[in-house]
C-alpha cells in the first residue's frame, strides 16, 4: 500500500522520464546531415541498400540495475523500410515497479524519409496511441482509436528521416574525430521540432561482455544534458549514455530480456529538491521567499520571471497567494482578448473540442453561469472523480476521462480540458510543490478569471498554496525544457507566512 504522504507525490516526472526515453532510444523522427573537413551531407547516394532483414538488442540500465530492453528490427519494404522498435522498462515510483511497454511502426522510403508510422504506449491501466502520416510539409498526426481518434496537423520544418535508420546512416560513412553530425528532429510523443549536434569526439576502447571494441565516442548535449554515444568501425552503436544514469549497451536476443531487476531509486525521490529549512502546514502558505540558483551553468530566465503570484528578481523568487475573486459576470467578451484565445483552443492531448469533454464539462457545471463558480465545480469534479495513481504514459485529457485514472498530468490535463470546454481561458503550469522537506515536480491547472488563478487539481486547493512554484507554462513541448533544470537546481527558503 501507498501511503498518504506518499500519494501526495503524483509528480510531471512520469512524461519527462518517457520524453528522454525517446529522445534516447531513436523514438524521433530526424533528418540527419554530415559535417566535418571537406565531407559533404550524408545523403542516399552514399548509402548501400539494405536488402535483408536485421534485429538489433540492447539492454537498459538506471544506475547499473537493468531496468528494461529494446529491439530494433528493419526490413526492405515497397522501395523503403519497415522499421519497428519496442522497448519494455521497469522502473520505480512511490516504491511500486511500474511497466511500461512502447512500440514504434515506422515506413520510410529509400533515403529514410518517413512516410507514416504508429506509435503505442502501455503502461498497466493507462494506454497511449499516435499515428502520423506525412504529405508535402505537414505530418497529420492522429491520437485515439477508431471512432475516437483526434486529428491534428504539424508543419514540418524539413524532410524528417525516420530515427531507427540513424544506425544504418551511420554504417555508410567513414568517421574522423572532429566530424559532426547535425539532427534537427521531431518527436512525436511531444510534438517538439528541435535541433541537436553529434560531435565525433574521440576513439577509445570499450569492453562489452568481454569483447573489446575500438569505437568511436560521439557527444551531444540535450536540453543541457550530455549524452554520449559508442559506435563501432562498422557503424554499430554499442552504447548510449545520457541522463540520470540512464544506459543502453548492445545485447543480444538470449540475454537482453533477461535478469530484468526493476526496483531500485524511486524515480520521484530521484528528481526532488532538499531544502534545509522546514516549511510546516504548507496548504497554509501564503508567502514564499526562495533564492534559486543552478549548477554547471543552466540559465535560469525560462522561469516565468513576473506573473500575478510569483516573481524571480536576481535569483529571489517571491510568491503570494492571489486574491480569488467571489464572482464574476458571464460576459465572455472579456475573453475575447487575442492574448486569451489561444487559452481557449484545444491542443495536443487537450482535447476541448471533443464531444465527451464537452459533453462532461456541461453536466458538471449545470445551469452554473457564474465563472468562478463554474471554476470551483469543475476542479471539485476531477479531484473527487479522478483516482489518484502513479502513471507513466503522455497525458491526454480523453484518455484520463475514460480511465479516470492518474497522477498530476492527468488531473491537470483533464482540468484544462473541461474549462477551455466551458469557455474560460485555461493553461498549464508546471514545476515544484513542497511536501515533507522536499520540492518535488509536479503540474497543475491555471484559469483566467479576471486575472490568471491557480489551482491544483490533485490536492483540491484554489488558489494552490504558494509552495507552488511555476517554472514553465505550457504543453508537452514547452515541458520537456524543464529536463535541463532536473539534478541542477538548488533551492533555499528564505522566508514564508501564512493566512
Amino acid at each position: 500500500m501507498i501511503s498518504i504522504n506518499k500519494r501526495r507525490l503524483f509528480t510531471l516526472f512520469g512524461i519527462l522520464i518517457v520524453a528522454f526515453w525517446l529522445v534516447m532510444m531513436g523514438f524521433l523522427i530526424k533528418r540527419l546531415e554530415f559535417t566535418g573537413a571537406g565531407s559533404e551531407n550524408l545523403s542516399a547516394a552514399e548509402m548501400g541498400d539494405i536488402d535483408s532483414a536485421q534485429k538489433e538488442w540492447k539492454e537498459i540500465f538506471l544506475k547499473d540495475r537493468k531496468v528494461g530492453y529494446s529491439i530494433s528490427f528493419i526490413r526492405p519494404f515497397e522501395q523503403g523500410y519497415y522499421i519497428q522498435e519496442e522497448v519494455f522498462l521497469r522502473l520505480n515510483l512511490l516504491g511500486l515497479d511500474k511497466d511500461i511497454y512502447t512500440i514504434t511502426q515506422t515506413n520510410a522510403d529509400e533515403k529514410f524519409i518517413l512516410k507514416d508510422f504508429i506509435f503505442k504506449m502501455n503502461s498497466g491501466i493507462v494506454s497511449y496511441n499516435i499515428s502520423g502520416k506525412v504529405e508535402g510539409d505537414r505530418l497529420l498526426i492522429k491520437t485515439g482509436k477508431g471512432k475516437e481518434q483526434n486529428t491534428r496537423e504539424i508543419i514540418l520544418s524539413e524532410p524528417p528521416v525516420i530515427s531507427a535508420g540513424m544506425e544504418h546512416l551511420f554504417k555508410t560513412k567513414k568517421m574522423h574525430v572532429g566530424d559532426t553530425f547535425r539532427v534537427p528532429f521531431f518527436d512525436p510523443s511531444t510534438m517538439i521540432q528541435k535541433e541537436g549536434i553529434f560531435k565525433v569526439a574521440a576513439r577509445e576502447s570499450l569492453k562489452i561482455n568481454r569483447i573489446e571494441y575500438n569505437a568511436f565516442r560521439l557527444e551531444t548535449e540535450m536540453w543541457g544534458n550530455l549524452m554520449s554515444i559508442w559506435i563501432d568501425e562498422n557503424g554499430v552503436v554499442l552504447k548510449e549514455e545520457g541522463f540520470m544514469g540512464l544506459v543502453m549497451i548492445k545485447s543480444s536476443a538470449a540475454n537482453a530480456s533477461r535478469d530484468i531487476e526493476g526496483g531500485g531509486d524511486d524515480l520521484y525521490d530521484m528528481t526532488a529538491l532538499s531544502v534545509d529549512r522546514d516549511i510546516p502546514d504548507p496548504k497554509r502558505l501564503s508567502y514564499l521567499k526562495l533564492r534559486l540558483s543552478s549548477k554547471d551553468g543552466v540559465a535560469l530566465n525560462q522561469i516565468p520571471g513576473k506573473t500575478e503570484r510569483q516573481n524571480l528578481d536576481n535569483g529571489i523568487m517571491s510568491i503570494r497567494i492571489e486574491k480569488l475573486p467571489s464572482s464574476l459576470s458571464n460576459d465572455m467578451e472579456q475573453y475575447n482578448d487575442k492574448a486569451l484565445s489561444s487559452f481557449l483552443m484545444p491542443e495536443f492531448n487537450i482535447e476541448s473540442d471533443a464531444d465527451e469533454i464537452i459533453e462532461k464539462a456541461r453536466a458538471i457545471a449545470g445551469d452554473e453561469k457564474d465563472p468562478v463558480l463554474k471554476t470551483k465545480k469543475l476542479l471539485n469534479w476531477v479531484y473527487d472523480n479522478v483516482d489518484k495513481m502513479p502513471v507513466i504514459s503522455v497525458p491526454s485529457a480523453l484518455e484520463v476521462l475514460r480511465t479516470m485514472t492518474g497522477d498530476c498530468n492527468e488531473h491537470a490535463v483533464l482540468l484544462t480540458a473541461l474549462l477551455r470546454a466551458s469557455g474560460i481561458p485555461a493553461r498549464l503550469s508546471v514545476g515544484l510543490v513542497y511536501n515533507r522537506g522536499k520540492f518535488y515536480y509536479h503540474a497543475w491547472t491555471e484559469a483566467y478569471l479576471g486575472q490568471w488563478i491557480s489551482m491544483d487539481a490533485t490536492l483540491n486547493q484554489m488558489p494552490a498554496d504558494v509552495s507552488h512554484i511555476c517554472l514553465v507554462y505550457g504543453n508537452l513541448d514547452k515541458q520537456v525544457e524543464m529536463m535541463g533544470l532536473i539534478g541542477k537546481l538548488k533551492l533555499e527558503v528564505l522566508d514564508f507566512g501564512y493566512n
